[in-house]
């Protein structure tokens, strides 16, 4: 699982993958051009990488990716309480909000998505 962490650049190389796939390589390039400034081989380089990482694949010149943008950050918020907070939801919550002040729509939604979880 570590070896599915993104740094920053790594990140936004990410999203630019899952914000356009299925893309050809050649796109790809362009577009890591014009958004990050790097070179063809620079963005093959990390390509790679995050393929090796089991994230991307290149295959045929047409990269796809391997995991959701949004299972891949579900995957990373749970290894961070599971190293952080020895896997308690409960006292992630505690610490996150200790500091930040949850609104009336955000205590709603978050006990409706309890409540559809008692459901299912």
């Amino acid at each position: 699982m570590d070896e599915k962490r993104l740094g920053v650049v790594e990140a936004r190389f990410a999203d630019i993958i899952w914000q356009n796939e299925p893309l050809t390589s050649g796109e790809l390039v362009k577009l890591c051009l014009s958004e990050l400034n790097w070179k063809k081989s620079t963005t093959y380089t990390v390509l790679k990488k995050l393929s090796d990482r089991g994230i991307f694949r290149n295959e045929g010149g047409v990269v796809t990716s391997l995991i959701s943008k949004e299972d891949f950050y579900a995957l990373q918020s749970e290894k961070f309480v599971e190293e952080t907070f020895e896997g308690s939801l409960p006292q992630f919550i505690a610490a996150f909000t200790k500091r930040k002040h949850l609104s009336e729509a955000e205590i709603a939604e978050i006990k409706e998505m309890i409540d559809r979880i008692g459901r299912d």
